[in-house]
């Protein structure tokens, strides 16, 4: 049963050397426990040392706050992020992406040690000219950013959760807000995160559960520096930056609500922050006017991390993937990428091996890996699945199944032609399909609306480059009706039709659903397979 100080503490100092867990903090001038570090000191000593050291009796047997959180004035925070409750631009430069891997893939990322013996990753860029390289360090400022040993990074490594990738994130937003975000600082509370992670929904953890989560959250993206050596590139000139942190923890606020007896509840968070010194070379608006810095950013939707908080615990995995494909998909839509590269991303290199020479294992994985896909499938960002390598007799029961049609009429005669053909959509999967796999490739991930908005910025740009040009391409006229006209006319299903385009089917599903218009080039193949 944790303990509470209450009004009759006179400020000895008693208590403080005394506690085992170190849940008694100093506030000011006033005392307060953490009831989620104090544990009635037990396995240490058989009664609370707070209780027997006080010489006023202040410690009282903890009672959870009710009713409403009051707290005095707070500090003024900074802008609130998604005025539109959609989206916000953020800094997407490559040092934020693998820095968003180093907090989502932790342990899984292929970290060595120095010469002294202290951890570090490292990502080799521009033909391995160049490079970045992360390490772990304490969190607070003043503190100097001193990297830990190989032993105490890789145990503070197993702490850091994959939910601490969101708040990454929500600093990468807020530092695009900032003029000179290495110089200036943001303030954030435990309110706007709540707001921007969903956890204000989470009835099932009480206040001093979710500030402790947010606390912890807030803290792990702060422990990491960089290192970066880059190629001069354009008219921006080389640089090379040693051992700075990523973001800058420069001071935590608690706020408490005192009860009748005196006792100090906790009820709020205020946090202030700084990005590091990379912001000046990749968050830079007047360098990237001289052209003498970058200024690169995207479009970071607020559903992302939302559904990061809710997928986290069962489908690691997929949170792992989602986070990396936020990035990845600024690469354009013909992405290719490989089924071992998302295994690496959502399980690790190690793992992958092993399940290469375990067949049990292996089967685990590529069960784990097909529902970690419908988990993005689910939440909208749908695989399109390259027809050659990754053919539909390897692909996941629940793309095959997404010709099935909604009409029951429509859905007996479906398994009725499918009973009646030489291979079934239940059939086992074929021998080899491991093999077959580690050759497979994904086209590209189809976007929700709010991952493919892009910052007003961009669109402008891409306006005034499209007005510049004297030659505009020509339109076919191809609707989504006259494919499905065609298509029945020729008495051919959507799968037929994916084959002898080369397609996916669920490209052909798409685009007789009117999701998108087919390209001039696509438009000209459909015609011919279907003799328009």
């Amino acid at each position: 049963m944790p303990y509470s100080i209450t009004n009759l503490c006179i400020r000895c100092d008693s208590c403080l050397p005394q506690c085992p867990t170190g849940a008694i903090k100093l506030e000011g001038e006033d005392y307060w426990i953490d009831p989620l570090l104090c544990n009635d000191c037990e396995g240490y000593y058989s009664e609370p040392q707070c209780v027997t050291s006080c010489p006023t009796g202040s410690p009282v047997p903890w009672q959870a706050k009710k009713g409403r959180c009051k707290t005095n004035i707070r500090t003024a925070t900074s802008p609130s992020l998604f005025p539109d409750g959609k989206s916000h631009p953020f800094a997407s430069a490559i040092v934020v992406w693998e820095a968003c891997n180093v907090l989502a893939q932790r342990q899984s990322l292929p970290w060595k040690a120095d010469e002294a013996d202290r951890l570090y990753y490292q990502r080799h860029i521009h033909q391995g000219q160049g490079s970045i390289g992360f390490q772990i360090t304490h969190t607070l400022d003043p503190l100097p950013p001193t990297p830990l040993s190989k032993e105490v990074a890789l145990a503070t490594l197993s702490t850091f959760d994959v939910r601490s990738a969101c708040l990454h994130l929500i600093y990468a937003a807020h530092a695009t807000v900032l003029e000179r975000p290495w110089e200036q600082e943001f303030i954030i509370n435990d309110q706007q995160i709540e707001e921007y992670l969903g956890l204000e929904k989470r009835k099932d953890l009480s206040k001093p559960a979710r500030l402790a989560l947010i606390k912890d959250l807030v803290q792990q993206p702060c422990q990491i520096q960089v290192s970066i050596d880059w190629l001069a590139q354009g008219r921006v000139a080389g640089f090379s930056l040693r051992e700075s942190r990523l973001w800058h923890l420069l001071e935590v606020q608690h706020h408490f609500q005192e009860d009748d007896l005196g006792c100090k509840h906790l009820v709020g968070l205020t946090f202030k922050l700084r990005a590091g010194q990379w912001t000046q070379y990749f968050l830079n608006q007047q360098g990237y006017r001289d052209r003498t810095a970058f200024y690169q950013y995207g479009s970071l939707p607020k559903l992302l991390l939302s559904t990061v908080m809710s997928i986290w615990q069962q489908h690691e995995g997929a949170a792992r993937m989602m986070l990396w494909l936020l990035f990845k998909a600024k690469v354009g839509r013909e992405q290719r990428l490989t089924v071992p590269t998302l295994m690496r991303v959502a399980y690790g290199e190690e793992r992958i091996l092993h399940a290469s020479t375990h067949r049990e294992h292996r089967k685990r994985l590529l069960r784990t890996f097909e529902s970690d896909l419908e988990v993005l499938n689910h939440h909208g960002l749908k695989p399109v699945f390259d027809p050659v390598t990754y053919a539909p007799e390897i692909q996941p029961l629940w793309a095959r199944l997404s010709e099935l049609p909604d009409d029951a009429d429509a859905a007996l005669e479906f398994w009725v032609n499918d009973g009646s053909g030489s291979t079934r959509l239940t059939d086992a999967a074929p021998r080899g399909k491991w093999n077959r796999l580690m050759h497979a490739r994904i086209l590209y991930f189809e976007l929700p609306p709010q991952w493919s908005r892009q910052p007003a910025a961009t669109n402008r740009k891409k306006q005034r480059s499209s007005q510049r040009r004297t030659k505009a391409k020509p339109q076919l006229t191809l609707s989504a009706e006259d494919v499905v006209k065609a298509r029945k006319n020729l008495q051919w299903s959507q799968r037929q039709l994916a084959e002898k385009t080369g397609k996916s089917q669920s490209w052909i599903r798409d685009i007789e659903n009117n999701r998108f218009r087919a390209k001039l080039e696509d438009q000209v193949l459909l015609r011919k397979v279907l003799g328009i």
